[in-house]
């Protein structure tokens, strides 16, 4: 199935989580928000929210500057 990720199609495969997707993307475990189809993904359901056919997944990773 094809998902969009930050804007981008991707090919996966079906069944796979919130979870996957975000690990593909990085593997930074903290400062990282979600949102699939413009709904925010508490992290406690990306392991157990699957994605569809279509679906819009927007990974956001927190920067620190100065």
């Amino acid at each position: 199935m094809i998902v969009n990720i930050n804007g981008a199609p991707h090919e996966v495969a079906d069944g796979m989580t919130v979870a996957q997707a975000v690990r593909t993307l990085t593997a930074a475990t903290t400062g990282v928000a979600v949102a699939l189809n413009d709904e925010v993904v508490i992290r406690s359901a990306w392991e157990t929210t699957a994605l569809s056919d279509s679906d819009r997944v927007e990974v956001l990773t927190a920067v620190q500057g100065g």
